[in-house]
């Protein structure tokens, strides 16, 4: 729909955003499917096994299902709230974190003139985020993506705003609790903001001390052996894995020395260009493209983890591009990759299973970086854009509060696709679906279609 085309009454807008509610509604009730908040049942079972039957933290697993707690010890501390409330009300609280960390996203995005945007462009905008996948695989796992990136934009607005005092403090409570965030601290010295940097780095390791002084054990393990065991996250080659080494891992490469050889590529890449932006005061560009470098370079980035992309988009319209962000971002609202599911092989399966890989490596090359800003904000853009858019050996297994034994977790979701773990096996793989499918059989693990 065209600017000239959109409706002009206040009437005629509010038909038009029922009707696009309707439709995402649709869409999501249908091609993407639910979760569970499996991910916040990980959560809520670590702090309940923590707290309440002496467990370790790195112990538990979710009943029925290899699936325990794989973050620093610092995010187990910080979800200890959860042990205070009953399952629907930590979900509750899921819900309502997540979307506060929304609003924040948002309003950092859409800078400081987002009053004048009015309720009708915010409407199609919030249609249009309801589709992406990402996004929708954060609520529906229970995830605490949305709160990182939040964090981390928090910062890039100080840093515009020129106000550097408590600049990286965000980030660096974010690279306490998941590793993935510790690359904008590179940012912040590559741009020789070396408060901000100390600011960010003192923040971790005082988070990090904090979570190592409330439980030594559980800090001992994580660093020295939690860490490095990538099979306790998932496997390398499941589809949602969309970074570098998934694509390797399709591929059947199983040596590490081309995954590291893409990786020093990448990061040559990203210092160089994320270097010049922030040299420009093009703070935004330089965070999206550490947000899409860092997708690329982590050994597992699942579908959840690329909301991390949601500010390159907005850099790419906002540099004149809207059709093209348009673009990219409707693939990514389709769950195109979950096609492949069973057999990425041939040249079709290399180009659609890493769909998200190449939008992510495409950002990276190819975003207007050191550019002004552009007068027209995100949502100012027409109305067109926004609406086409569519471990141990034997690990605890203590039961948890109103958690059962069953590993598909019921409970109110937003649909998605997300994560995987070693311990899935083939007949888990062969009961699984693709998410335009809804005849075979549902998976027994939340991480693939079902």
């Amino acid at each position: 729909m065209s600017v000239r085309t959109a409706p002009r009454t206040d009437r005629g807008r509010l038909l038009l955003v029922l009707a696009l509610a309707a439709a995402v509604t649709a869409f999501t009730a249908t091609v993407p499917l639910l979760r569970g908040f499996f991910d916040l049942r990980v959560y809520y079972g670590t702090v309940h096994t923590w707290l309440a039957h002496g467990g370790r933290i790195y112990d538990y697993r979710v009943p029925g299902t290899a699936y325990g707690f794989t973050y620093p010890p610092f995010a187990a501390l910080a979800l200890l709230p959860l042990a205070a409330l009953g399952r629907p009300a930590a979900i509750a609280a899921s819900l309502l974190v997540n979307l506060a960390a929304l609003a924040v996203v948002l309003r950092i995005l859409a800078g400081p003139g987002w009053r004048r945007h009015g309720w009708y462009r915010w409407s199609l905008a919030l249609c249009a985020l309801a589709l992406f996948e990402p996004l929708r695989d954060t609520f529906s796992f229970g995830q605490v993506n949305l709160v990182l990136l939040a964090l981390v934009l928090a910062d890039c607005r100080l840093l515009a705003a020129g106000r550097d005092r408590w600049a990286g403090a965000g980030i660096g409570l974010a690279a306490a609790v998941k590793l993935t965030p510790a690359l904008f601290v590179g940012l912040l010295l590559l741009a020789r903001r070396w408060r901000a940097a100390a600011v960010a780095a003192a923040v971790a390791f005082a988070a990090t001390g904090l979570a190592a002084w409330a439980d030594p054990g559980a800090s001992r393990y994580y660093w020295t052996e939690a860490l490095w065991d990538t099979g306790r996250v998932g496997r390398l080659d499941y589809v949602s894995n969309q970074s570098l080494q998934g694509v390797l891992a399709r591929l059947g490469e199983p040596d590490r020395a081309p995954w590291a050889a893409a990786v020093l590529l990448v990061l040559g890449v990203w210092a160089w260009r994320a270097r010049r932006a922030a040299a420009a005061g093009d703070w935004a560009a330089a965070f999206a493209l550490t947000g899409a470098a860092a997708c690329l370079v982590s050994p597992i980035t699942w579908v959840h983890h690329l909301v991390w992309l949601l500010p390159a988009f907005v850099v790419l319209a906002r540099a004149g591009h809207p059709r093209l962000a348009g673009a990219l971002y409707a693939v990514l609202c389709t769950s195109v990759v979950w096609l492949w599911f069973d057999d990425a092989s041939g040249p079709g399966g290399f180009l659609g299973s890493n769909a998200y890989t190449w939008i992510t490596l495409g950002l990276l090359l190819g975003l207007p970086a050191g550019q002004p800003s552009a007068p027209r904000a995100f949502l100012a853009l027409r109305a067109r854009v926004t609406a086409n858019a569519p471990s141990p050996a034997s690990p605890a297994t203590a039961t948890v509060p109103g958690q059962s034994e069953s590993s598909s977790g019921a409970g109110p979701a937003v649909a998605a696709t997300g994560a995987a773990d070693a311990g899935a096996a083939e007949a888990a793989r062969s009961a699984s679906s693709e998410p335009t499918g809804s005849t075979r059989p549902a998976a027994a693990k939340p991480q693939s279609s079902s």
